[in-house]
């Protein structure tokens, strides 16, 4: 049994449900092979809400107390201050005190900078959830993504460091993994309530990045380019998107080609809503950020695992992913608007076997008692 601490983001941003599984998939598959977890999330004062209140009473430490206490983690997990030794949940003392005999931290983008806590760890990784841009802003922007400090570095960019991808390594061995999925935590759903294909996505996240004359942009530049699509078949598509009212155009364009829109707020606020929305629909229709389809970094989303888990299969669009995951049973990959047309068609001749080959992907790739200590023995860390 291995002490390990992983920080990720779930309440600094609170009331993303997407977002918190992809942090709990570690600290549950973790748990459930048998070792003592640890979740830290530090928090920045700026990220407090409402802006200026005190960590204890605010909305961010309302939704952190209720993912762990939903989850069962309320005894091991930390909301912690950034700069203080201000905690929600476990105290900043005990917190240190579990990180003195830690075997290691998986430090979800480097959000743990508290030398106190980090240093004693013989283990430290660095886990990249968002390849290309991570790197990118690091070598070319002269950002400091908290690279230093660690003791290896992973990422779900399957292609980093590989022939084909240009991504800079900035010095560092990448080590890819897959994203983890506990299964027991995503059985199939037996009936599609909505039979459209969907997705959750931001419409924009932060600022793309120019390099070489490639533009690494966000999921607003890449659906641009699939904006008809609606118009080309009869399958309806919904799209849980977090979009400003005032990008009036984009939607303009959504309305007029026949797009349904959701609010994210409401299908997928929590981590129960976002896994509903996702096992009430017929199949995902995955857009990525362009700039990992640029980068052709082979990033896969954690989203995605989760419609393959619940037997939904997936559309997503090609990031060099289909070189490292099988396509075409359960899982398909495109580039063209045929593309996206052609697995339509699959779908439809024999959808019971593309949804039985959607879960089977996810028992034979993604779960997470295979990803997981396959990580560890990466690391050098297999208990």
């Amino acid at each position: 049994m291995l002490n390990i601490v992983v920080s990720g983001m779930i309440a600094a941003d609170p009331h993303q449900g997407g977002a918190t599984w992809a942090v709990l998939q570690y600290v549950l598959g973790l748990q459930a092979l048998g070792h003592r977890v640890c979740l830290v999330e530090p928090v920045n004062p700026a990220a407090v809400r409402p802006v200026g209140a005190p960590v204890e009473p605010s909305i961010n430490a309302a939704y952190f107390r209720q993912v762990v206490s939903d989850f069962g983690l309320s005894a091991n997990a930390a909301l912690l201050l950034t700069g203080t030794e201000e905690a929600v949940g476990l105290s900043y003392a005990a917190v240190r005190e579990f990180a003195r005999g830690a075997d290691l931290v998986i430090n979800i983008s480097g959000m743990l900078v508290d030398r106190a806590l980090l240093d004693p760890i013989p283990r430290r990784v660095y886990l990249d959830l968002d390849p290309a841009f991570n790197q990118l802003w690091h070598a070319t922007q002269g950002i400091d993504m908290r690279f230093d400090g660690h003791t290896h570095f992973v990422t779900v960019g399957q292609a980093i460091g590989e022939p084909g991808c240009d991504v800079p390594t900035c010095g560092r061995s990448w080590i890819p993994t897959v994203q983890p999925i506990v299964l027991s935590h995503w059985p199939v759903s037996q009936r599609a309530t909505n039979d459209a294909l969907t997705t959750v996505a931001n419409w924009r996240g932060y600022g793309s990045i120019e390099h070489n004359g490639v533009h690494y942009g966000q999921k607003c530049h890449a659906l641009r380019e699939f904006i008809t699509l609606p118009t080309l078949t009869t399958d309806p598509f919904l799209l849980a998107v977090a979009i400003d009212p005032g990008e009036t155009r984009d939607l303009t364009a959504f309305a007029a080609n026949g797009w349904r829109l959701a609010d994210p707020s409401e299908v997928a606020s929590t981590p129960s809503r976002y896994q509903c929305f996702i096992q009430s629909s017929r199949a995902e229709f995955g857009i990525a950020k362009s700039g990992y389809v640029a980068s052709r970094c082979g990033w896969f989303s954690d989203r995605s695992v989760c419609y393959l888990a619940s037997g939904r299969p997936v559309i997503a669009q090609d990031t060099a992913f289909p070189r490292f995951l099988p396509t075409g049973d359960g899982l398909f990959a495109f580039r063209t608007h045929d593309d996206v047309l052609a697995a339509l068609e699959a779908l439809r001749s024999d959808y019971p076997r593309h949804a039985r080959a959607a879960r089977a992907l996810a028992e034979d790739i993604f779960d997470s008692r295979r990803v997981l200590p396959r990580l560890l023995e990466r690391i050098g860390a297999a208990a």
